[in-house]
């Protein structure tokens, strides 16, 4: 049997921010690959795909938090 993969290669078992090629050009990263990065441990820059809306989704979400949190503790900071 054979296969093509290179168990060899020592970069393929290491996470994505840590290969040579990866942002080699000092780009800015998008949403999609930035939250991929966060909930894969840095493993696995295209997880969520290339759809801008997951991306939007999580970063809104993290600030509906943050702000209902805010509120929260703003309103009912002195009920207890």
């Amino acid at each position: 049997m054979k296969t093509d993969f290179d168990i060899t290669n020592n970069l393929s078992l290491k996470p994505v921010v840590f290969r040579p090629d990866f942002n080699s050009q000092a780009e800015v990263i998008s949403t999609n690959q930035a939250w991929s990065l966060f909930f894969t441990a840095g493993n696995e820059d295209k997880a969520l795909g290339f759809n801008a809306e997951a991306g939007q989704f999580f970063t809104n979400l993290l600030l509906a938090v943050g702000v209902a949190g805010v509120l929260w503790a703003f309103l009912f900071g002195n009920v207890l």
